[in-house]
């Protein structure tokens, strides 16, 4: 399943550090292959590791304030909550997944659990 954080509403020019969201990663997974070949606007970034569940990807968009997350949920919590440890505070972060089953604002500062929570009880 992809799982999407995105800025909501203008970014006003900010997009995510890539070398500061690539050493976040590799703080969970440390053989992580990247691939920086511009492929598409969604695809401009891509991250390949393998996690406890199997393999899994996630990539950015090319304005850089929209990672995609090819891995299962609890996988796609960490990387929601490094990505808006990255994001400024003024900014509005939702996660939600591709089919919008569901779609929660994720608050500067929560936790694994804490989002964990909002998806559980918005799905």
């Amino acid at each position: 399943m992809t799982f999407l954080a995105v800025v909501e509403a203008d970014a006003g020019g900010w997009h995510v550090d890539r070398d500061a969201l690539t050493d976040a990663i590799r703080t969970r997974w440390a053989e992580v292959r990247i691939d920086s070949t511009h492929r598409s606007e969604v695809h401009s970034l891509v991250w390949d590791f393998d996690t406890e569940n199997g393999p899994g990807e996630a990539y950015l968009h090319e304005d850089g304030t929209c990672l995609y997350m090819d891995v299962w949920k609890e996988d796609a919590i960490w990387l929601a909550i490094a990505f808006r440890r990255l994001t400024p505070m003024h900014l509005d972060l939702v996660f939600c997944d591709e089919g919008y089953t569901f779609d929660v604002r994720l608050p500067t500062g929560s936790t694994d659990a804490e989002l964990m929570a909002l998806v559980n009880a918005a799905g």
